[in-house]
C-alpha cells in the first residue's frame, strides 16, 4: 500500500483567487467578451476554463478592440502598458496582486529618492517586466544569481536599493541578497521580504513533504514560476520531484519502488487538479492518504471598486476607468 501525503498549504493563494474572481465577475457584470492581457494566472486549466466563459487572452493592448473591457493580469504591468490602454480609451480593471503592487510602490519610492534599484528576478517573466517598467527604461538593474551580483556595475554604491520578484525560491533569493549586502554594505532593502506569503508557505510545506517522501508531484503549469520553485525545493531536500499539469502527465515509472508519494500544488493550480491526482494514484494501487500541515493561511484581498455593484453603471458609462 502506498502512502500519499498532501502538503498544506497548497494551491490557490489570495492573489490568484482575487484575479480569477475579477475575470468571472467582469464577465457576469458586463458580459462576454472581456479581454485579459496575458494569462490571468499561469495555469492552462484556469485559462482554458475562463476562455470557455468568454474571456479572450491577448498579448498586447493593441490586440484589444476599441471600447472593450481590458483586465490586467495578476502579474502586473508596466507604466507604459497602462498608459497605452488609457490613451486608447479602453475600460480597465486591474487584477494585479496587491503584493506585486507593493513591490511596484517600493521600487518607485526608491527611484524617486534617487536610488538605483536592483530587481532580483527572472528575465522575461511578466511580473519582472511589469516591475521594471515602473521606472524609466534602463534605470533598473536585473539580477538572478550570485554571479550576476558579482558582475554588476552600479552608478553609486552608496545610493542603492533592491526589491524582488514575489515568486522566487526563498533560499536562492537569500543567497543573492547576502551577496548584494556583502558587496554593497549600504544597499537598502524592504522591511519585510518581497517574496509573497504563499510562495514562502508552499516552499516551507514542500520541504517538510520531501523529507518524508520518495517522490513529490507538484501540480502546476510549466510557465508558473512558483510551481517550478516547488519542484526545485523538493529535489534539494532529496526527493524525486516532477512538475505536472494534471494527472494525465504522471508516468507510472516515476512511482516504481516509491512507498510514500507527496502531492502539492503551485499557487495558481486549482484544488480540483489535486483531487484528480489523488484519484489517479488511488486507481493504481491502494493508498493511505493524509495531510501534512505546516501553516494556516487566512489572507483575503478585496476586489477592485469597479466590480462592486454600484460601479456597474459607472464602468458602462465611463471608458477610462483605471
Amino acid at each position: 500500500m502506498h502512502q500519499v501525503i498532501l502538503a498544506e498549504p497548497r494551491g490557490f493563494c489570495a492573489g490568484v483567487d482575487r484575479a480569477i474572481d475579477i475575470v468571472e465577475r467582469a464577465l457576469d457584470m458586463f458580459g462576454a467578451p472581456v479581454y485579459v492581457r496575458h494569462e490571468i494566472v499561469h495555469n492552462r486549466h484556469v485559462v482554458h476554463r475562463l476562455k470557455s466563459m468568454g474571456a479572450i487572452f491577448v498579448d498586447e493592448v493593441d490586440d484589444v478592440p476599441d471600447g472593450a473591457l481590458l483586465i490586467f493580469s495578476a502579474h502586473g504591468v508596466s507604466k507604459a502598458v497602462r498608459a497605452r490602454a488609457q490613451a486608447r480609451g479602453l475600460r480597465i480593471i486591474d487584477a494585479t496582486c496587491p503584493l506585486v503592487t507593493k513591490v511596484h510602490m517600493e521600487l518607485l519610492r526608491h527611484h524617486q529618492q534617487g536610488d538605483q534599484v536592483i530587481l532580483i528576478g527572472h528575465a522575461g517573466h511578466p511580473e519582472v517586466e511589469g516591475t521594471m517598467g515602473q521606472a524609466p527604461e534602463g534605470s533598473v538593474l536585473l539580477v538572478s544569481t550570485v554571479q550576476d551580483v558579482m558582475n554588476l556595475e552600479v552608478r553609486d554604491p552608496g545610493k542603492l536599493a533592491y526589491v524582488t520578484q514575489t515568486t522566487l525560491s526563498v533560499d536562492d533569493t537569500r543567497e543573492v541578497i547576502e551577496a548584494l549586502t556583502k558587496r554593497f554594505p549600504h544597499i537598502q532593502g524592504p522591511k519585510r521580504s518581497d517574496i509573497c506569503y504563499a510562495t514562502s508557505n508552499r516552499q516551507l510545506a514542500v520541504k517538510a513533504l520531501a523529507r518524508q517522501c520518495d517522490v513529490v508531484l507538484v501540480i502546476g503549469s510549466k510557465n508558473s514560476s512558483n510551481s517550478n520553485r516547488l519542484r526545485e525545493v523538493a529535489e534539494r531536500e532529496g526527493a524525486r520531484a516532477h512538475l505536472i499539469d494534471d494527472a494525465s502527465c504522471i508516468e507510472r515509472c516515476w512511482l516504481e519502488k516509491a512507498q510514500t508519494i507527496g502531492v502539492t500544488a503551485g499557487a495558481s493550480a486549482p484544488e480540483s487538479l489535486v483531487q484528480e491526482v489523488v484519484n489517479w494514484l488511488g486507481s493504481q494501487a491502494p493508498c493511505e492518504i493524509r495531510t501534512l500541515r505546516v501553516r494556516d493561511e487566512h489572507v483575503h484581498f478585496a476586489l477592485p471598486e469597479e466590480l462592486k455593484p454600484e460601479a456597474d453603471q459607472k464602468m458602462r458609462g465611463n471608458p477610462a476607468q483605471a
